[in-house]
């Protein structure tokens, strides 16, 4: 069954077919996030992650952008206001969260993308973007540090001369010019429709078990080397051999159909 949050709130929320689709809602305002959207989205993506019916999840903006950074009303509101897009167990999980879920998460940048909006995309597992969608910072031409820990997510994703150049400057990427910086897999027209036909493959083809292992491996391995890393997924191989999602997959490909995976404990 369908799952949907009323039409005007900050942040929706639809469950159709093992796909979460999570949509930043403040299109007149270019979904400018205030601390209220901030918490919501947090929960929005615990809940997805939660929900055993949901393998994949879709980060996307309503309307003609994706998310252009934190509400300009209260940037000029002074550090008291300020404080809380960085207070709170939900919006100090923001740069982290996403690494730590059991499920994939896909951004789907459909337009804008600055400030908090610009690490949003970053902490997901996978990006596409739109032929409009733009990228930037912006942290230091507002006179402000590089927010949400992108100066670690974006040295891992672009490399770090390029990370270094595009936060110092915090100028404006084009898509194309960050689909050949590595920043996105793809530029396409219907780019939620692109996130959501990946999110479905994802769904009906791939474990959920291995998507949440994998998704461990890959966090871990940022501070592993690789000796510990390769120890570690020898021993994770001889436990995955066990698991009934190998069979599970076998099945499928003998009766050539999708497997059918057990949910996850």
């Amino acid at each position: 069954m369908a799952i949907e949050t009323p039409a005007e709130s900050p942040v929706l929320y639809e469950v159709r077919d093992q796909v979460a689709l999570i949509t930043l809602n403040r299109p007149s305002a270019l979904n400018a996030l205030t601390p209220e959207m901030g918490n919501q989205y947090v929960t929005r993506l615990r809940e997805a992650d939660a929900d055993p019916n949901v393998r994949v999840a879709v980060v996307t903006g309503a309307g003609r952008g994706f998310c252009a950074g934190a509400d300009v009303a209260l940037l000029a509101q002074g550090p008291e206001a300020l404080d809380a897009f960085s207070i709170g167990d939900n919006m100090s999980a923001l740069p982290t969260l996403i690494s730590t879920l059991s499920i994939p998460v896909v951004a789907a940048v459909n337009g804008p993308a600055a400030g908090v909006g610009f690490v949003l995309p970053l902490a997901a597992d996978v990006r596409f973007a739109s032929p409009t969608a733009t990228f930037a910072s912006m942290f230091s031409r507002l006179g402000l540090t590089a927010e949400y820990g992108c100066a670690w997510l974006l040295p891992r994703i672009v490399g770090s001369a390029r990370a270094s150049e595009l936060l110092l400057s915090g100028r404006s990427v084009s898509a194309d010019e960050a689909l050949a910086l590595g920043l996105v897999s793809s530029v396409t027209d219907d780019v939620v429709a692109t996130a959501i036909e990946w999110a479905n493959s994802v769904a009906a083809n791939c474990s959920p078990k291995s998507l949440k292992a994998i998704k461990a491996q890959l966090l871990a391995a940022q501070s592993q080397t690789f000796e510990e890393a390769g120890a570690q997924s020898l021993t994770a191989m001889c436990e995955s051999f066990r698991w009934p999602d190998l069979l599970a997959a076998l099945a499928g490909r003998a009766e050539k159909r999708s497997p059918h995976f057990p949910p996850l404990d």
